[in-house]
């Protein structure tokens, strides 16, 4: 009798295993297309067997742990290169904002005003007595002026620009800090009691890919299962529980977009953006304050060198009525402002262009001396310590851009390809396939009933011995 309540334990037992691995089936196969799932499976181990006599009678079955299917090592080799790919996508996105800033083939550019503000001096030396020749050179200068403040008013829309993207990254990240602490407290409540905690840690490993996407940060696990996680040196973000937010606040000198961190409620905040040098914020922290503020000095060097070297000229020289010359440009030095952003055309000239000096004496007809000298400037080399023309220097710079734009959109696509290799890798391992999983099903579902087909022959067996005792 005995034995035969073992056997009906025994498909009980195994009953209960084919439906719970059924379930675990369909729990893979409703997540399918959940991002970072990884596929679990039902851990089964031989019951304890009993001993009778000389033999050991085995007691079928037990599940023992659902565990998911995932390489520690492979997870951590992509959280690397996650972060890598998003300061490549931070730089390429900034600097493609810059690069239409210098597009000088869809659009009239600088260095075509530029070329233009000489040849309406090269115009007037041709005719030094010509009103219209004036007037053209007032025009010209004032088209140069504006793009110079138009080039300097867009890179610094650029730098606004990766302001409201850092910021709104800033946010995405806090919400996600906070998430990672909440899912520390789910797999800390569930692995006390000695189960593996599969969703909650998908769910995190998820999280601190996303993390280093958009920011550098370093995780550690402790011994019960919770990350601590870390960003710009020291600043804790989540330490068990508890979870600690990135400020944002722009800064009235400078008008970026800070960091800070506080950590603790009522600690004062300090500034950690220089210590952000990862994800698509520290891509775009590199390029705003780096590569459009040394563009931004490489503009105002041009237009201070081209205002103080036509105005040392045409302040020697003399206009149509025969008075001294004035200074063509006129600039106010704003502190932390752009020079080039200032610069403006002299208001007398802009009221009466006969202002406007041609010639080096006064009430010397048809002298062109100074409108020679000042639209030779366009060839002599005063940029670079005395290595390149004003055209040179800026199209130089033009053409540096467009590389840093070309490197930044290849690395990024080197790097997509590489997470992309780690992602398939990743996908083999971890991920659902349909066909294995039907395949399980059929091979459950087939289980399920040989299980219960024990207990109808452990039954009958039963039957058949209570029957005895009628016979």
């Amino acid at each position: 009798m005995s034995k035969i309540s073992s056997m009906m334990d025994i498909g009980k037992r195994s009953m209960l295993n084919s439906q719970s691995a059924l379930q675990t089936v369909s729990h893979n196969i409703a997540n399918k297309a959940t991002e970072g799932y990884s596929r679990q499976r039902v851990e089964l181990t031989t019951a304890q067997p009993i001993g009778e006599g000389n033999l050991q009678i085995g007691m079928g079955t037990r599940a023992s742990l659902v565990t998911r299917t995932n390489n520690p090592w492979l997870e951590k080799q992509i959280q690397g290169e996650t972060g890598k790919l998003g300061f490549e996508q931070g730089r390429t996105d900034s600097l493609q904002r810059v690069e239409q800033v210098f597009n000088e083939q869809m659009n009239k550019g600088l260095n075509q005003y530029i070329t233009d503000f000489f040849n309406s001096f090269r115009e007037l030396s041709n005719n030094p007595e010509s009103t219209t020749s004036r007037t053209m050179v007032k025009e010209a200068s004032e088209g140069l002026v504006m793009d110079f403040k138009r080039v300097i008013n867009q890179l610094e829309a650029a730098q606004k620009d990766a302001d409201e993207q850092i910021r709104n990254e800033i946010n995405e990240v806090n919400k996600m800090v906070r998430e990672v602490a909440t899912l520390n407290e789910k797999v800390a409540q569930v692995e006390i009691q000695g189960m593996p905690a599969n969703d909650a840690r998908d769910r995190r490993d998820l999280l601190l890919k996303k993390l280093t996407e958009k920011i550098d940060i370093k995780f550690a696990e402790g011994s019960q299962g919770m990350v601590t996680v870390s960003t710009a040196g020291n600043a804790i973000l989540v330490s068990g529980y508890d979870s600690y937010e990135i400020g944002t606040y722009r800064d009235p000198v400078s008008e970026r977009m800070e960091l800070t961190y506080a950590g603790v409620p009522g600690a004062t905040p300090f500034n950690i953006t220089d210590r952000v040098r990862g994800g698509t914020v520290g891509g775009a922290i590199s390029v705003r304050d780096h590569v459009i503020e040394d563009l931004k000095e490489k503009i105002d060097s041009v237009a201070l060198t081209l205002a103080e070297e036509v105005n040392k000229a045409h302040t020697l020289g003399f206009d149509r009525a025969g008075r001294q010359g004035v200074e063509l440009f006129q600039f106010e030095r704003v502190p932390g402002q752009s020079f080039a952003k200032h610069m403006k055309l002299n208001e007398s000239i802009t009221l009466d262009v006969n202002r406007i000096a041609a010639g080096a004496k006064p009430g010397a007809a048809g002298d062109n001396t100074v409108a020679n000298v000042i639209s030779q400037i366009q060839n002599k080399a005063l940029m670079d310590g005395g290595s390149a023309t004003i055209d040179d220097y800026y199209n130089s710079q033009v053409g540096s851009v467009g590389v840093l734009a070309q490197r930044a959109v290849k690395t990024k696509e080197s790097q997509q390809n590489i997470l992309n290799q780690l992602s398939n890798i990743r996908e083999s391992i971890s991920g659902v396939s349909l066909d294995e999983e039907t395949t399980n099903m059929i091979e459950f579902q087939k289980a399920f009933e040989a299980s219960a087909r024990v207990i109808k022959a452990a039954d009958e067996m039963l039957e058949t011995v209570l029957s005895l005792k009628r016979m």
